[in-house]
């Protein structure tokens, strides 16, 4: 076998999680596959996979070299289809990184894309952890303004996220609602450290321009914590609409200062720039823009 059958052969154990899998997917043995992933790691002088006979995982290694090879991969199979339109769908696995403030919007259209495109496989990491796309192997990222950071990186515009100024009623009904943005100095304002508005927040009303300087208790990574103490009545806080959407319908939050327009976040989609964009990016690309909106 050589040495590029035995790559593939590699990331298909890697992706589908085992070397009878693989082999189901290539037509071959698993014994076959066995010798492949034999042959590559002496001809590399490490070891990729730690195997036993009910399963296998990558070792430090490994999973470098699978990240490097992916993407090379990934190129290869594109510039191949791009020779042969018949055969230039969207294939294999899709590492997709995203803030947690995208849990209303992300999972819900991930089934239907996955519906779509039988030959994708996903990898999503909901996390407020800003991530090294290029580095850690990601095929993308969706990142708001502050946090764009990698100029090396290609970045299109997705949406402009509204926030809302929210707190549960028994906070209220313990210290009062807030009636102009001056009163929030008064209250325990959540911030989120993961935003460009950590201590202030900035408010609009026609002319009118204000920035407040907030504090608190409780400063926090996680979007998903602040949702929580939102939800257990501790504090009040700026948080995107679309993540507390359910709870200001259900009546579990209540938003206050609606008469003021507050801080609002561009987001934006980023991927490594190269010359072949694989078709599976593409893909999850163009499906993001035409579900925007049912969530806008």
């Amino acid at each position: 076998m050589d040495h590029l059958a035995s790559l593939r052969v590699f990331r298909h154990a890697v992706e589908l999680g085992g070397f009878s899998a693989a082999a189901r997917k290539l037509g071959l043995s698993p014994a076959a596959i066995s010798k492949s992933i034999g042959e590559l790691e002496r001809h590399l002088s490490v070891r990729l996979l730690h195997r036993t006979t009910r399963r296998m995982h990558l070792t430090e290694a490994g999973q470098r070299y699978y990240d490097s090879i992916r993407n090379v991969l990934d190129g290869l199979e594109e510039a191949e289809r791009a020779l042969d339109p018949c055969h230039d769908g969207p294939r294999g696995l899709l590492r997709i990184a995203a803030p947690s403030t995208l849990m209303g919007f992300l999972p819900e259209i991930i089934p239907a894309f996955l519906k779509r495109y039988p030959d994708v496989s996903i990898d999503l990491e909901l996390s407020d952890h800003r991530v090294d796309v290029i580095g850690d192997g990601f095929d993308l990222a969706i990142r708001g303004r502050d946090n764009l950071g990698d100029s090396s990186l290609i970045a299109r515009k997705l949406m402009t996220l509204k926030h809302v100024v929210c707190a549960s009623p028994a906070y209220y009904e313990t210290y009062g609602r807030p009636l102009l943005p001056e009163d929030l100095r008064g209250h325990d304002c959540i911030r989120f450290t993961a935003s460009g508005h950590i201590n202030e927040w900035r408010f609009t009303k026609g002319a009118n321009d204000v920035i407040i300087e907030v504090s608190g208790r409780y400063r926090v990574s996680s979007s998903v914590a602040v949702r929580h103490a939102l939800r257990a009545g501790f504090g009040i806080s700026l948080i995107p609409e679309l993540f507390v959407r359910d709870d200001l319908a259900s009546g579990a939050l209540k938003p206050v200062l609606s008469d003021w327009s507050p801080v609002r976040t561009e987001v934006y989609v980023v991927y490594p720039s190269r010359q072949y964009l694989p078709a599976k990016v593409r893909a999850f690309i163009d499906f993001l823009f035409s579900s925007l909106e049912h969530f806008q």
